[in-house]
């Protein structure tokens, strides 16, 4: 959530930043509303010091046994116009918030404006793509045909866009969970994490997910609880409420959950393969910092992420996302795009993002300087480090051979029982 009295004295900047991203927002009412909203309470701390003058009269007249009943019927009447201010106040409030909620957070100044992932810019590259003197498969292809994979048995229990995965292909996933945890944790400096998986209506709240995105989250039926589409939510709300110390700055986590996604916007696209799934496995890294050091932070998250990359062999190119690309909750994204060659493309494997302290406003998070000092807010990163099948697809079709083996990253192979190669 946005600084709302930084909304309201900023309401070109606002509106600018809503065009940039081609999202709109009621700026008009909300101007309407705060400025309603600040009369509302002058006119309640008036009352409040009348009745305190009155309520010191009312003392006097009784130590001095003389009648206060006009007094008192007078200061009844003053309560009540104080009550029904206050519950106008809070009426007022709930509308701003209603507003406030679906404004997005500021881009950064260093974000490049554009309508769309066409417009977004390149950074840097590592790794040169594989030239190949065979026909190139498709993750899915080969994974049908190694007899990891199964669609259709998945397809028959769920409907779509869900996979089993079998024998060396379930170890191979595991195995991957395993190597990224334990760089973040034992390399990268993360403490690890095991989350719950169903979480509230307030927790999705508070890290921007609901209710701009309610349509891509899985309720419970009966319940006001949501199956939750990453960590980043779980790991972000554990310090929900709380005041930091300096000292406890920054804070990295690191967790490995299962997440689920409606994907609602997607439909057609990526129907086949690991891409984009319904449930899907994840290791998010999340940081708490202070904000003149957020950015430093954003650079070494991104890093941990490609670390993965680098040490799996997997060519991969970094880009910023311009203005109509980026989230809702973020100042600045940087995705890491993976190369697959059936594809012929980069297709995203992580996004590694600036909340800065659009989160911690709708969590409570804080921190403090010092012991005495005016609490501030955190600023809040997070970044997947990696998509777990996302990866396993890039191994599949970047480390393919001419006789449809696929070979295990040397990285990996400890964890695979020392297996090299993935046969028919």
């Amino acid at each position: 959530m946005l600084d709302l009295r930084f909304v309201r004295d900023n309401l070109d900047a606002v509106k600018q930043n809503l065009e940039n991203r081609h999202n709109t927002g009621d700026l008009d009412s909300f101007a309407k509303l705060y400025d309603e909203r600040k009369e509302l309470i002058q006119a309640v701390e008036q009352l409040k010091a009348q009745r305190n003058t009155v309520t010191a009269e009312i003392s006097r007249l009784k130590r001095n046994k003389e009648n206060a009943d006009a007094q008192i019927t007078e200061m009844k009447k003053v309560g009540d116009e104080i009550d029904a201010l206050d519950a106008k106040v809070k009426e007022t409030e709930a509308a701003i918030d209603k507003i406030a909620y679906m404004l997005p957070n500021m881009c950064d100044a260093s974000v490049p404006v554009g309508a769309d992932e066409n417009d977004n810019v390149e950074n840097r590259r590592w790794g040169t793509p594989r030239e190949f003197d065979f026909p190139i498969q498709a993750h899915w292809d080969l994974g049908e045909s190694l007899d990891i994979l199964d669609w259709e048995r998945a397809a028959k229990e769920s409907g779509a866009r869900f996979t089993f995965y079998k024998g060396v292909g379930a170890r191979l996933e595991r195995a991957l969970i395993n190597f990224m945890i334990d760089l973040h944790v034992d390399k990268q400096g993360y403490t690890e994490m095991m989350t719950p998986y169903m979480v509230t209506r307030q927790t999705l709240t508070n890290t921007g997910q609901l209710p701009k995105f309610a349509e891509d989250m899985y309720k419970l039926e009966g319940l006001d609880y949501f199956l939750i589409p990453t960590a980043e939510v779980t790991l972000t709300n554990f310090h929900s409420g709380e005041i930091l110390s300096i000292e406890d700055l920054p804070k990295y986590y690191t967790a490995f959950t299962a997440c689920f996604r409606a994907e609602a916007g997607s439909a057609g696209r990526d129907t086949r393969g690991l891409i984009r799934q319904h449930q899907f496995n994840k290791v998010e890294m999340v940081k708490f910092a202070t904000p003149e050091t957020s950015y430093d932070e954003l650079e070494k998250l991104t890093d941990n992420a490609e670390e993965v990359l680098r040490l799996l062999e997997l060519p991969h190119r970094v880009i910023t996302l311009c203005t109509g690309d980026i989230g809702f909750g973020s100042a600045k994204t940087y995705d890491v795009e993976v190369w697959m060659p059936a594809q012929n493309c980069y297709r995203e494997i992580s996004s590694c993002s600036n909340m800065t302290d659009f989160q911690a406003r709708r969590a409570n998070i804080k921190f403090r300087r010092e012991a005495k000092a005016k609490p501030e807010f955190v600023h809040t990163l997070n970044g997947s480090g990696l998509a777990v099948g996302r990866t396993v697809a890039a191994i599949l079709e970047n480390n393919q051979e001419a006789d449809g083996s696929v070979r295990i990253p040397k990285v990996l192979q400890p964890y695979m029982g020392g297996l090299e190669v993935i046969k028919k």
